[in-house]
């Protein structure tokens, strides 16, 4: 059975090679189909990478995130619950003791609008304002004073971090350690400045940043504080989110359904479905250029019938049985299907080759084409899939051919 398998596809390729022009042109649908398909995946496959990249360069993938559910569904209508639980400093710390395999961590409220008023401003300040841990401003980079200390969050200290561009605000000017050691008035608390940030030109927003423990219980659940635990390594994201989940749920006996907790791989596997729904949606629409260079395969082997009759007859006539016959048609249709598929592998890597840097020179990106050994098993399995589906008539039809018949029609 091997030995007749591989003299097939030997006879095969010596066919091919004797009609090597006109096979080239049968092919040329088969060729652009799968340079075309080459093409998408490797562009798709490098846009997930880069997508990939961006996610974790924008935000940890090590980070457990616990946020308040302050709604529920009621049908299609979101409605605020009447209570709800929430995490304050004395929750936290509890949360956080004896919890294995933690980096870091913080807790933090959303920004909040609020008017600030200094003794040498006539007019109110707007900025937004984060009341946070310790942990969070060890993130940051000071362009002068310090930043908020254990002691400044556990001792409840009037003490605040402002950005520069808020000390641009209330200063005048950029000498922005003449603001530290002076007073800011928020509602009913006065603050002394301990530190200025280092403001992101990207987004200049007037910030200011207060210790956690200054808010009052009805301040807290207004704006319910998120916290982030952030893991030693990748590998301990998922120990460290089931063993979040169990310690809140002895924490808040009862309401552990008012937390959501989350890891930011769920955003790596949103862009992976999104771009997988891509790829199969792309990929039907150049299946069809292979489906009409399979077309043209059978077309090629049809005639190759028609001008083999006599050969095929005399080949049955001296014993050669159908499967015979069906077997060296079908690995001619094979050989021929693999031989386009190869040849659009080729055109579609030269492709992307010459479209990556002018892609890179048009989007100033670093984005590059990713070739897989998916998109190579990919190629593969249509090769052989072209190869059997359109190759199985013109076999069936050489193998059902009367011997008489067939040597007559010489």
């Amino acid at each position: 059975m091997l030995k007749k398998t591989v003299l097939s596809f030997s006879l095969a390729i010596q066919n091919i090679r004797s009609n090597l022009f006109h096979t080239l042109l049968s092919i040329l649908g088969i060729v652009i189909g799968v340079a075309a398909l080459v093409s998408i995946l490797s562009f798709i496959d490098g846009l997930e990478k880069y997508a990939r990249d961006q996610i974790t360069n924008t935000t940890s993938l090590n980070t457990v995130i616990i946020s308040t559910e302050k709604f529920r569904n009621v049908g299609d209508v979101r409605i605020k619950k009447d209570s709800f639980a929430y995490f304050n400093y004395e929750k936290y710390t509890r949360l956080l003791n004896g919890l294995q395999h933690v980096s870091r961590s913080t807790l933090a409220t959303t920004r909040t609008p609020v008017e600030i008023r200094t003794d040498n401003n006539a007019g109110p300040a707007g900025a937004m304002m984060v009341a946070m841990t310790d942990e969070m401003g060890k993130t940051m980079e000071f362009a002068a004073g310090r930043n908020l200390t254990a002691e400044d969050i556990s001792g409840q200290q009037r003490v605040a971090i402002v950005n520069q561009y808020l000390a641009r605000q209330i200063l005048g000017h950029d000498r922005y350690a003449e603001l530290t050691g002076k007073t800011l008035q928020i509602k009913d608390r006065t603050l002394t400045v301990v530190g200025i940030v280092k403001s992101s030109a990207e987004f200049p927003t007037p910030e200011i940043y207060v210790p956690l423990t200054l808010l009052s219980e009805a301040e807290l659940q207004q704006d319910p504080p998120g916290c982030f635990v952030e893991a030693a390594s990748v590998e301990h994201v998922e120990e460290l989110k089931k063993a979040v989940e169990s310690r809140i749920n002895d924490i808040f006996p009862g309401k552990s359904g008012d937390f959501k907790v989350l890891t930011n791989d769920f955003r790596v596997r949103q862009s992976a479905q999104g771009f997988r729904l891509f790829r199969i949606i792309m990929g039907l629409i150049v299946g069809i250029s292979i489906l009409v260079g399979g077309v043209g395969v059978m077309n090629v082997l049809l005639i190759s019938v028609k001008e083999r009759t006599a050969e095929i007859g005399i080949r049955k006539a001296v014993g050669a049985k159908r499967r015979d016959i069906m077997r060296q048609f079908l690995a001619e249709s094979i050989s021929i299907s693999v031989f386009g598929s190869l040849l659009g592998l080729l055109v579609g890597i030269l492709a992307t080759m010459v479209i990556v840097p002018v892609i890179n020179a048009l989007t100033e990106l670093s984005f590059k084409a990713v070739y897989t050994w998916n998109t190579f098993s990919t190629i593969s399995v249509i090769a052989v899939l072209v190869g059997v589906v359109f190759g199985t008539y013109p076999a069936m039809k050489a193998a059902r051919l009367d011997p008489v018949e067939a040597i007559r029609r010489e």
